[in-house]
């Protein structure tokens, strides 16, 4: 098979949460735990760090690797999901695991992935542990696929643990409260092993301090550490400007990520960084700097805040909860256009009407459907916004209303994508 055969056959054959959602999901490691046991712990030759949570945990994940990169470290990263190729989920050095790599994988292992039937996501994992291996990583930055007690990751154990933010999303698996979803994020907790938790959320401390209390784990919550004095945008950088709690000394930084809610990633990974020089990481204060500064270009993260044009504005984003949709309508409030032009589809295993009802009634909506099984169809997500005052057209996919919103909008107009990681992803296709 060549690369395109070879994906095809991952998807056709393996359960896959990206496309049909509860179905795929495990609720054990058995099959992990078989899997590595049969590529003989590739995880047990690099050193790790495991970063869960709701939101947060890919800019998180893309932040710390950039730092790491510039620190002098041969760094793997394991996220997901992807947005154009499933290649972007693998990485060393920000260099996306090779189309061949992926072929002879799957083709080599054939016969063991017929017997233990894994998931689409279990075997993933598999082939991004072996890879680092291969490739002699120092160190893997491995982000939670979902979850994080039952997620097919969790069988590391890593130099640090960090849980960025809770909050209420995969519900039907995860649980209906943020203290019952903090219960599994917990579940990366090691013994003896550091965690950073990004956000002091009230309803939760206690979850991880007690956790933590009995793992034997040194826990820092970042926002007890640093307080954010000041944000300031460009087009090129933000400017985060912290204040450390300790001493009041104030240290500022340019990051090439947009969006105001990356200051509250920023404070877990500064608290990361912290633990990880105690933990003997030769990692120094311009490492940081340059590494904030260049996380885009050293990793290749895509769709955070991410710019898709100039004229008119046009905005993606791949938040999509409450928490997520909640920062973006934030941000496109301290945007300036003159109409908002919102370009929205989502998966219909999310809380669909808790989103819509924080949403700017005084946007055109342009109603659509990502291309994955799991998506809601446009016009039954057009008429769950109606009664909440939000209006708009139906397209049958996202690149045609993206044409529409661009063809209507005018040059100081703002677009905005998303709604759905998948809506983005499409309007990411080239």
């Amino acid at each position: 098979m060549n690369y395109q055969e070879t994906l095809q056959h991952l998807f056709s054959q393996l359960p896959m949460y990206q496309r049909v959602g509860k179905a795929a999901y495990k609720a054990n490691l058995n099959n992990t735990l078989a899997l590595d046991e049969y590529f003989s712990h590739p995880h047990k030759h690099f050193k790790t760090i495991h970063v869960a949570g709701t939101n947060g945990k890919g800019s998180t994940s893309h932040m710390l690797c950039s730092i790491l990169m510039e620190a002098g470290y041969r760094v793997g990263l394991y996220t997901s999901p992807h947005l154009i190729d499933f290649r972007e989920r693998i990485k060393v050095n920000g260099q996306n695991i090779g189309e061949q790599e992926v072929v002879d994988f799957v083709e080599e292992n054939m016969e063991v992935f017929e017997r233990i039937k894994p998931s689409f996501f279990e075997m993933t994992v598999a082939l991004a542990f072996k890879f680092f291996a291969d490739q002699k990583v120092d160190v893997a930055v491995i982000e939670v696929g979902l979850g994080g007690r039952l997620d097919s990751t969790n069988i590391i154990e890593p130099d640090l643990s960090i849980i960025t933010n809770i909050g209420l999303d995969h519900t039907d698996l995860l649980g209906d409260t943020l203290q019952k979803i903090a219960i599994e994020k917990a579940g990366i907790i090691k013994p003896n092993t550091p965690i950073v938790v990004s956000e002091l959320q009230p309803e939760v401390e206690n979850i991880f301090t007690h956790k933590a209390k009995s793992s034997n784990a040194p826990i820092v919550f970042a926002e007890s550490l640093y307080k954010v004095s000041k944000l300031e945008n460009s087009m090129v950088y933000q400017s985060v400007c912290l204040l450390k709690a300790d001493n009041g000394l104030e240290q500022c930084y340019k990051l090439d990520l947009h969006g105001g809610y990356q200051s509250k990633n920023i404070m877990g990974v500064l608290a990361a960084t912290d633990q990880l020089v105690l933990k003997g990481y030769r990692i120094c204060q311009n490492h940081i700097e340059q590494g904030l500064m260049n996380v885009i270009s050293n990793t290749g993260i895509m769709g955070r805040w991410q710019t898709l044009s100039r004229k008119p504005l046009t905005i993606c984003d791949t938040g999509h909860n409450v928490d997520g949709i909640t920062y973006i309508v934030n941000q496109i409030s301290h945007t300036p256009h003159s109409k908002l032009h919102m370009v929205f589809g989502m998966v219909g295993d999310k809380d669909i009407d808790a989103v819509l009802k924080l949403l700017p009634k005084d946007a055109t909506y342009y109603f659509t459907r990502p291309s994955i099984p799991r998506a809601m169809a446009e016009d039954i997500l057009a008429a769950k916004a109606e009664p909440l005052g939000l209006k708009g057209e139906k397209f049958p996919n996202v690149k045609s209303a993206l044409e529409a919103a661009t063809l209507r909008a005018k040059a100081n107009d703002l677009i905005f994508v998303g709604g759905s990681t998948f809506t983005v992803a499409d309007a990411l296709q080239p």
